[in-house]
């Protein structure tokens, strides 16, 4: 047994962060959902998302360097109510998971992820984004409302994408959204590994050495990801990425109704 696990299963928990972290490098997001649903396949849905808490946070220190002072400020002003919503929210989901049974939230994650491919895909239209973006307008109190709920989504189950989706549609300039994401996202799983600990989430503290030491094929993968993408042609890469996020949710679903 290595850390709790045997040879082959943390050889293969090993890889997966480590292709997650090679499609990151590569595609620049989806790091904590390609490895959370992909990890929920060979272990239980509640133990993969506490194992991504420290490698996600590894992952994302490079985002936090990418900003000076004066951006952090900027920040935190504009969307602090945001940001503090969302950061209630992920500590209510992560509340929620040890009461959430295996199989619901399987299925969840894996509608999430389906969900994302279909509306982020380009070969068939499913939304009219300009006309949406014309009319929708949220105000201040539903950007928080949104915050709030992606949130309790990312607290109980390492997906991200209701955050990171709302702060693309609103256009920020690349220094405010790295800044929002790296707060949201890097801070909010710091203050997750203090709340996991004391909740019990991790159970035997061989799961937070296993998470410890499997950030580190993540970030190598990361790593290597960068240097392949000049490489590669984005279109590729991009489609090729829609596939498997396809293949994790539906078999997600079907795991989760006892066909798999």
């Amino acid at each position: 047994m290595i850390l709790g696990v045997s040879p082959e299963l943390f050889v293969l928990i090993g890889t997966i962060l480590f292709v997650g972290g090679l499609v990151t490098g590569v595609t620049g997001f989806g790091y904590a959902l390609i490895s959370t649903t992909t990890l929920a396949v060979v272990l239980d849905p509640q133990t993969a998302v506490v194992l991504m808490i420290i490698p996600v946070i590894i992952a994302n220190i490079d985002l936090v360097g990418e900003l000076d002072r004066t951006g952090i400020r900027r920040c935190v002003r504009r969307f602090q109510w945001f940001i503090v919503l969302a950061t209630v929210g992920t500590l209510l989901g992560m509340v929620l998971l040890r009461r959430i049974p295996t199989r619901p939230l399987m299925f969840v994650l894996g509608i999430i992820v389906s969900a994302y491919v279909a509306f982020s895909q380009d070969v068939v239209s499913i939304l009219d984004t300009d006309r949406f973006a014309a009319y929708a307008r949220p105000t201040r109190l539903v950007n928080v409302g949104i915050g709030f709920v992606g949130g309790v989504i990312f607290g109980g189950s390492n997906v991200g994408v209701p955050i990171v989706a709302f702060l693309d549609s609103l256009d920020l300039d690349r220094s405010t959204f790295v800044g929002v994401v790296a707060l949201v996202f890097l801070g909010i799983s710091i203050v997750r590994v203090g709340v996991a600990w004391l909740l019990g989430l991790y159970g035997p503290r061989s799961v937070l050495w296993l998470s410890v030491v499997v950030a580190g094929p993540g970030l190598l993968g990361v790593v290597g990801g960068r240097r392949l993408r000049q490489h590669l042609p984005a279109r590729d890469v991009e489609r090729f990425v829609q596939l498997l996020l396809l293949i994790i949710g539906i078999r997600l679903v079907l795991a989760s109704v006892g066909l798999l």
